[in-house]
């Protein structure tokens, strides 16, 4: 598999297995891989490798459209109960230092950065080329005890941007697998807060992929593994995650509680003690959660308020994709506020936000509008609307039935 993914390099695009001989029904990956909790180093390292390997060699079963939710459960309440990944690794490589750690956390850092401004589909595949190289190499050379815990804790950082790439991609069985095998390595390396916030984002994936109840569980595991040693900025995400799904299944009571909380324990926070990874977590992006839940509730009023609090103070350019989220949740609230000229003209701003935007979530915000204004009927707005859009590349996607 490695000599596919070397000739592809060369070669500039992707080369099947098939296409140098070397694809048989034997070398198939089995249906559950990524998806079952390493219970060793070396299975932790040998999993994530082969996943890594199954994506780029184009498997059907790691592009598979659906996840399945019996993992999450499985996942969740084998990190709850065992906190550890015991077992001794197998190491054959080079010696590996800290030198090599921050070497590759600096490349995946950039890669974060493409994904953040121009979305999970731009760059998702050389993530994933530089993760089975560089990232194998790191989990089987040797080193120190305390350098093991960091290799561990920087791969799991950086599969967990691999899910959220291909998350954002829409391919949702192969994001639900990476982020098992992030929470796998993040237990490896004994960054407790690490693997609660994989456990965070995977119930912002289930929210997405409508198991509700699921992403409410996922997101009060990951409160309930670290009481006492998250910071205050983790916990209150931890809530608005568990918020936004309790949105989505009409449970205006909880959600308010939940995002009480939130607010409370973001009062408390101190940036300075967060770890850098959920420092983006401001007061914005709080905003952002408010808006989110308070459309889902169907309180176009307040969703406005909070969307239009975001706007503009999410870092400009950095954060792209988040402004345009917040954007379209701006629109949807002034559509279910009965005012869709004034809808049509925030969602155009969003149309110019994502024009450099390669992200299947952000055509399903665009959906979901379109599919709103289709209820509405024609009006001279919404047709002026119509005929501006079209020039979008996004809303042409999101107008085609069965593209991402």
């Amino acid at each position: 598999m490695f000599i596919a993914a070397a000739l592809g390099r060369r070669l500039g695009r992707r080369v099947a297995l098939s296409e140098i001989g070397m694809a048989t029904a034997g070398e198939a990956p089995p249906l559950t891989l990524g998806l079952e909790y390493p219970e060793s180093l070396n299975d932790g390292a040998e999993n994530v490798a082969r996943l890594w390997r199954a994506d780029l060699d184009d498997s059907s079963l790691v592009l598979r459209p659906q996840v399945d939710p019996s993992a999450w459960e499985s996942v969740s309440l084998r990190w709850l109960v065992n906190p550890s990944v015991s077992g001794n690794l197998s190491t054959h490589g080079a010696n590996i230092g800290e030198s090599d750690v921050m070497r590759f956390r600096t490349t995946v850092g950039l890669f974060s950065q493409l994904d953040n401004r121009f979305g999970g589909g731009h760059a998702r595949q050389s993530l994933v080329q530089y993760l089975a190289t560089d990232g194998e190499r790191l989990l089987r050379g040797r080193y120190t005890d305390s350098v093991r815990r960091n290799v561990f804790s920087s791969v799991a950082e950086a599969t967990l941007l691999a899910a959220w790439m291909s998350y954002d991609s829409g391919l949702h069985s192969l994001a639900q697998r990476y982020f098992i095998q992030a929470l796998g390595l993040a237990q490896a390396g004994d960054d407790r807060l690490l693997a609660a916030s994989i456990l965070d984002a995977m119930s912002h994936q289930a929210t997405f992929v409508g198991r509700f109840r699921d992403a409410a569980n996922l997101a009060r595991a990951a409160k309930a593994g670290t009481q006492g040693i998250a910071t205050p900025t983790l916990s209150a995400h931890f809530s608005a995650m568990e918020a936004r799904a309790l949105a989505r299944l009409g449970d205006a009571r909880a959600c308010d509680l939940a995002l009480s909380e939130a607010v409370k324990e973001f009062e408390r926070r101190n940036p300075e003690d967060d770890p850098e990874w959920i420092r983006y977590f401001d007061d914005a992006e709080l905003a952002a959660e408010f808006g989110h839940c308070f459309r889902d509730l169907g309180r176009p009023v307040d969703a406005s308020r909070y969307a239009d609090q975001c706007l503009g103070t999410i870092d400009d350019g950095v954060y792209l994709r988040s402004d345009f989220f917040a954007t379209m949740v701006l629109a949807d609230s002034h559509l279910n506020a009965g005012e869709p000229e004034r809808a049509c003209m925030v969602a155009l701003e969003a149309l110019k936000l994502g024009e450099q935007l390669r992200s299947a979530r952000c055509v399903s915000y665009l959906r979901e509008f379109r599919e709103r204004l289709q209820a509405i009927g024609m009006s001279p707005a919404i047709a002026s609307f119509n005929e501006q859009a079209r020039a979008s590349r996004l809303w042409r996607i999101a107008s085609s039935s069965g593209q991402r």
